[in-house]
């Protein structure tokens, strides 16, 4: 194997995902993906919370899991999840528990319709169990180490 060539399970720099973050004013924020794509977040109105994009991210994981499969089928006639969590502060320190996600979904009366839903809970339990970067990591941590 060459220098330039990882292990096998090794990260490579492909692996690498990240964002960059810009102060738009006070307590208002822009993150940027590398495709270009931005969210603003923050305390204010209008904006919604870093606590919140968590959720959104936890919410928008699985759901890309299971409509991209479902949706192979037919279209879903509706498709909504909702997160929730509960703050938690322990010895000064602030944490989300006790993460939900619930998933309302329907798809046609038909046969279509009828495979959808009935892929759904198995595509659900298995966007948690293997495929949601964003669960999976908040359930077995990940380290945050930082510089200034």
């Amino acid at each position: 194997m060459s220098d330039s060539t990882p292990a096998p399970g090794e990260p490579t720099p492909e692996d690498r995902r990240s964002i960059e973050l810009t102060r738009v004013a006070s307590n208002h924020y822009r993150a940027t993906a590398s495709s270009g794509a931005s969210i603003e977040f923050g305390r204010g109105e209008g904006l919604m919370t870093p606590v919140e994009l968590l959720l959104a991210a936890l919410a928008g994981c699985s759901s890309i899991d299971v409509d991209t499969v479902t949706s192979r089928h037919t279209e879903p006639t509706e498709f909504t999840v909702t997160a929730s969590g509960r703050k938690i502060e322990e010895d000064g320190a602030n944490r989300m528990g006790d993460l939900h996600l619930a998933f309302s979904l329907a798809f046609a009366d038909d046969a279509e319709g009828q495979k959808a839903a009935k892929l759904a809970e198995r595509l659900v339990q298995l966007s948690h169990d293997r495929y949601c970067t964003v669960s999976r990591t908040i359930e077995q941590g990940a380290r945050v180490t930082f510089e200034v």
